[in-house]
């Protein structure tokens, strides 16, 4: 004689359902992307990043006119 394992049908079908709508929202995160909050807090860092990185050039001093021809 063969044996094989009993299935409780109700638990099999609660973890189905709960794989499916484990798959839907994953494929809606994907969709939707970031939070809004997140996504504001990421770009509020790359300006600040960028502000700083700006505020470290070296500008060289300009010789000449304002439309910047060299002097003669």
């Amino acid at each position: 004689m063969i044996m094989t394992d009993i299935v409780n049908l109700r638990q099999a079908r609660k973890a189905k359902a709960r794989a499916e709508r484990e798959a839907e929202a994953e494929r809606n995160r994907i969709r939707h992307g970031e939070p809004t909050s997140l996504r504001r807090a990421r770009k509020d860092g790359e300006r600040r990043t960028e502000h700083q990185h700006e505020g470290h050039r070296l500008v060289a001093a300009r010789v000449g006119s304002a439309d910047g021809d060299p002097p003669s």
